[in-house]
């Protein structure tokens, strides 16, 4: 099982999309508030150099945004 960031806010619709994607492919995942969370803020900016939400890491590689291919390359889904 891959290990699964996101960073994420509450009111981003993109983020919501990506944990919907994960969650019906069954993948577990970490979220991060970064609205909310400094510390994470402040991981999320160091790993992707991004100030935009979603960031998610996938066993350390980054996707910016609701990257679908990406993740799904990542993931190995079909």
């Amino acid at each position: 099982m891959p290990t699964v960031i996101i960073y994420s806010t509450p009111t981003c619709p993109y983020c919501q999309m990506a944990k919907v994607f994960l969650k019906q492919h069954n993948i577990a995942y970490t979220e991060h508030n970064v609205a909310e969370d400094m510390q994470a803020q402040k991981e999320m900016i160091e790993k992707s150099k991004q100030m935009g939400v979603p960031v998610i890491d996938i066993d350390g590689e980054i996707v910016i945004g609701f990257d679908k291919k990406r993740m799904k390359e990542l993931l190995k889904i079909d």
